[in-house]
């Protein structure tokens, strides 16, 4: 059955395409219009501005294009909209954004404590795997897939210690905490360690364990999250086995193994940008020794 039985409203969501498209046009905006008003502020990078699109548009293919409607039926493309909402988006968001935006950001006193707070290495690893493996639990999964208040409120927590994860990763600002070399690693290696059993319980599970996805009464009413009702209400559909010929377990496997593995692509990218971060330290530091040792061993002129 074709996925244009629900409609334009549903296939593309034009109001969330117009929400990000208000987001780029406020980002230059600021970054270049309003640039002047603040203090220490610096000319927009084209590097930063094409990561800043590149951010949005994924953000719009990830919730706003037939993928997310797809999500609500293939187990498979939720956890494939999972890894790119919070393990691909947020690290190209935070790096989009200059320095001096984030400054000014931090200025306001309980945005500085939050972020101070909830981005300590151990607390941001633990807060955002132990709230996204939670809400992989199948009996608070359902839940939150049938109301539209609870779906949106995780959905933007769970986006927001997405940030505070990846924070301590790509953070340069002066005077904020960093972590530097085996850290960093340790860091990496401990988040792909702690998404793993949410992981393994999806992929091993003996039966397929969310009833949104193969309950026919809770699909409807989670697929009210991105069908208008007026639409739904008017369809004669019993369940998502009639948009896909996968069958419900090895479509949950399938969503588990790709989850784990574009996390493992992430972190890999992430692993070799921080060894040539090392690398190119290492080779700066090394030629500033040699510089200084030349200099102190110069020979003095003859009087």
């Amino acid at each position: 059955m074709p996925l244009s039985i629900f409609g334009f409203r549903a296939l593309w969501s034009p109001y969330f395409m117009i929400f990000c498209l208000l987001l780029i046009a406020g980002y230059f905006y600021l970054t270049v219009k309003q640039r002047h008003k603040f203090a220490n502020s610096e000319p927009l990078k084209i590097s930063q501005a094409i990561l800043f699109v590149l951010a949005m548009i994924l953000l719009y293919v990830t919730k706003g294009s037939p993928v997310d409607l797809v999500a609500h039926i293939m187990f498979t493309f939720h956890m494939v909209q999972m890894a790119f909402l919070y393990l691909v988006i947020p690290p190209i968001l935070i790096s989009s954004i200059p320095n001096w935006v984030w400054l000014h950001i931090l200025e306001y006193r309980y945005i500085k404590k939050i972020f101070a707070f909830f981005t300590k290495p151990l607390i941001a690893l633990i807060l955002f795997n132990g709230i996204f493996s939670i809400y992989h639990i199948p009996l608070i999964m359902d839940a939150v897939k049938m109301n539209i208040v609870i779906h949106a409120v995780y959905t933007v927590v769970l986006f927001v210690l997405a940030i505070f994860l990846w924070w301590p990763l790509l953070n340069k600002l002066e005077g904020q905490y960093q972590l530097h070399g085996l850290k960093k690693i340790g860091y990496i290696l401990g988040d792909g360690v702690l998404l793993t059993p949410a992981c393994g319980m999806i992929i091993f599970a003996p039966a397929a364990m969310y009833a949104t996805y193969t309950d026919g009464e809770m699909w409807m009413k989670a697929m009210a999250l991105c069908v208008p009702g007026s639409t739904l209400s008017g369809l004669s559909i019993s369940g998502p086995e009639l948009f896909t010929n996968m069958p419900a377990q090895e479509d949950q496997q399938l969503g588990g193994v790709l989850m784990k593995i574009i996390q493992e692509i992430v972190l890999g990218v992430m692993l070799m940008k921080v060894f040539f971060e090392w690398y190119k330290k290492e080779q700066r530091e090394g030629d500033q020794i040699n510089n200084d040792a030349i200099l102190h061993h110069e020979p003095r002129p003859v009087e």
